[in-house]
């Protein structure tokens, strides 16, 4: 667990060499070259077996519930078992309220997590999120009315508000840089899982005659919530949470339990005495000053503005709407059957899951702001290009209908390989130690209120219009590329603390300087 990377040796050249020298020097490399692979195989071997791969895995079961209960929630308003149980519910305001009412409570609760966080931990906090999640799933799994299930969607909203921005926040913390990416990378990975565990397991239970059908769900969700909220007490504490509250010697402990080598806890530390100096500057500089006015200070201001924007733009893309609606969409698109649907649905979470693990092992190297720019251009043209498809009436064709469904998979994709992962770790590391995790709140928050605004309002807005969603989807994706393209600055390989820098000069000023050289030039 603590045992040093192996490290590559190099060899120097020598002035002259005899020809028998020169063999041996040959042999020498070739074994060289030879052992490098092996090198590292074994550097990722010691990655995945590191405590804070571990950890990070474990706290990730939190976006496998959120994940769970999205994949879910769509398939379970179509199915008939759940109609007859709760009449009314084919109305689409129902159906919008029934969806989005676990994001009105999740908003709210999101905005207290981060205060909440700094104050009685990362772990404490994403454990009581579990652990009302898992209450308000088994509320809903037993509702027996209407108000009972928006009770119990409601509560678990509380939970899903408390855990979701705090684990981001907590494998932020515990990451090295090097693997920062990959390792935030975890949290979206089960979401997919949870999504795509939500398809089949609806596809599955759809053929129970009962209301076993979809109260099942409800409960397999609580179950894993209620693992969840158990095992994260567990976790250690974060490292940077800990010197941030001054508990310096439980600090050390902790990133001895987090398997870090004697190097890396050197450099940890290098980095936490800056983060202490931070600390005290911005202090000095905020006394009497609250958490929001630190948040807006001149030195942040703009990373907060940027962060909350992206967060909330990244719904507004459309993705949640797919998500929930995903058996919707596919039957307006001309797959009739509610299992051909559902089959369709689950296959849509498969493709989000293999892209994600495409993403994790290489987000680190495509960097934050390109994948931003690059999968936003592909998600704005595929949703205004069903738009259209819709608008020209082409869907009365097989081939219009089938163009449809093959744009909301390259959506998918599109999205999962590019906003779905960077947009969270951006918004979060670009913030300093001491508005992180409000920031990411206030983030999270921001996403929450416009993933509700659009999990209530797409089935209204589909029922008077098929084209007008998937054109302000698209409008949305195309405004959010240009704010990308001339307000982030790239943050990849950027530790934490050294962030000052980039945001110094606007990626557009540095365009037009570099515009007026080319001129000058």
């Amino acid at each position: 667990m603590t045992s040093e990377w192996p490290q590559k040796h190099t060899l120097h050249a020598t002035p002259s060499l005899s020809q028998e020298d020169s063999h041996s020097r040959a042999n020498i490399n070739v074994c060289t070259i030879d052992i490098l692979p092996l090198q590292h195989a074994e550097r990722d071997v010691s990655f995945l077996l590191r405590a804070y791969t571990i950890c990070s895995i474990f706290a990730s079961l939190s976006s496998f519930c959120f994940g769970f209960d999205t994949g879910s929630i769509g398939p379970i308003i179509s199915m008939d078992q759940f109609t007859r149980d709760f009449n009314g519910t084919t109305e689409p305001m129902i159906q919008g309220l029934v969806v989005s009412s676990i994001l009105i409570t999740a908003s709210l609760a999101s905005a207290a997590a981060g205060l909440l966080s700094d104050r009685i931990s990362r772990t404490r906090t994403f454990a009581l999120g579990g652990a009302v999640f898992c209450a308000g799933s088994i509320l809903s799994a037993a509702a027996t009315s209407l108000s009972m299930l928006f009770a119990g969607r409601a509560v678990a909203g509380v939970g899903e508000g408390l855990f979701m921005s705090t684990v981001t926040v907590y494998v932020l913390e515990i990451a090295p840089t090097s693997v920062r990416g990959r390792l935030s990378c975890t949290a979206q990975l089960f979401a997919t899982l949870g999504i795509a565990s939500g398809y089949f397991t609806a596809y599955g239970t759809v053929h129970i005659p009962s209301s076993l059908a979809w109260r099942l769900l409800f409960t397999l969700q609580s179950v894993v919530a209620g693992l969840f909220a158990a095992g994260a007490l567990l976790l250690p504490h974060s490292p940077r949470w800990l010197a941030h509250v001054g508990r310096t010697a439980d600090a050390d402990r902790a990133w001895e339990r987090l398997g870090y080598t004697a190097a890396e806890v050197e450099k940890e530390l290098e980095v936490q005495q800056r983060e202490e100096r931070e600390e005290a500057a911005a202090a000095a500089e905020q006394r009497g000053g609250s958490t929001l006015r630190m948040l807006f200070a001149h030195d942040v201001r703009r990373r907060t503005l940027l962060g909350v924007f992206l967060m909330a733009m990244q719904q507004a893309c459309g993705i949640d709407g797919v998500l929930y609606y995903a058996p919707v969409l596919f039957r307006q698109a001309g797959l009739s059957s509610t299992t051909a649907a559902f089959l369709a649905s689950g296959v849509s979470g498969l493709l989000n899951i293999a892209c994600t693990v495409i993403t994790q092992i290489f987000t680190d190297k495509w960097g934050r702001r390109p994948s931003m720019i690059r999968g936003g251009s592909v998600i704005a043209t595929c949703m205004l290009l069903i738009g259209t498809l819709y608008a020209s009436g082409a869907t009365a064709r097989p081939v219009g209908r089938w163009a449809v469904i093959a744009l909301i998979y390259i959506f998918i994709v599109a999205f999962a390989m590019s906003w779905a992962v960077v947009n969270r770790i951006y918004c979060s590391e670009i913030q300093p130690m001491h508005t992180r995790a409000a920031a990411t709140s206030l983030g999270q928050c921001a996403n929450w209120v416009v993933n509700w605004v659009i999990a209530f309002s797409t089935p209204l807005f589909l029922a008077r219009s098929s084209s007008g969603p998937y054109f302000l989807f698209g409008a949305c994706a195309l405004l959010t590329v240009a704010v990308c393209a001339l307000f982030q600055p790239e943050s990849r390989g950027v530790s934490l603390e050294a962030l000052d820098g980039v945001f110094e000069v606007s990626p557009w000023r540095k365009m037009l300087k570099g515009a007026q050289r080319r001129l000058v030039a």
